[in-house]
């Protein structure tokens, strides 16, 4: 498991990039993965997710401002949205893996790249989308 950290970590750095620089996403995906040493099926995992992550990014923003009582969107440091977002695209769109491992890894992945209270709110976010997910019956326990 600790080789899809490497590449989730990898696909936070590729959307941050994408993000600030707002160039072509394969563009910037490839020159990342160029100095990468993921194997093929990792940048295959990574490229999916990213997708994932842009093609929703909308929703995701949205669902995401609606579980952050008295915070805007924007004063959300970039980074833990960029976490969010990565996470949420596994809860609804990869069914192999457990929503349970996807906010584990969100919270460890927010420990390197963010602040020190950044774990606890991403694990609050995720952990509200859940419940809620899973009372209304849009994502299920695997």
């Amino acid at each position: 498991m600790q080789e899809r950290r490497r590449a989730r970590e990898f696909v936070v750095q590729v959307s941050y990039a994408h993000e600030i620089q707002d160039d072509d996403l394969d563009q910037t995906f490839d020159l990342l993965a160029e100095n990468s040493d993921l194997s093929s099926d990792l940048l295959a995992f990574a490229r999916e997710l990213v997708n994932g992550i842009v093609a929703h990014r909308k929703e995701f923003d949205e669902l995401i401002a609606s579980k952050s009582r008295n915070w805007d969107l924007t004063r959300i440091a970039l980074i833990d949205r960029l976490i969010l977002r990565m996470a949420l695209t596994e809860f609804f769109y990869f069914e192999d893996i457990p929503p349970k491992v996807s906010i584990s890894e969100a919270i460890e992945i927010a420990k390197v790249f963010s602040t020190d209270e950044s774990s606890s709110f991403v694990n609050g976010i995720l952990d509200a989308v859940l419940n809620e997910s899973l009372a209304n019956g849009t994502i299920s326990m695997i």
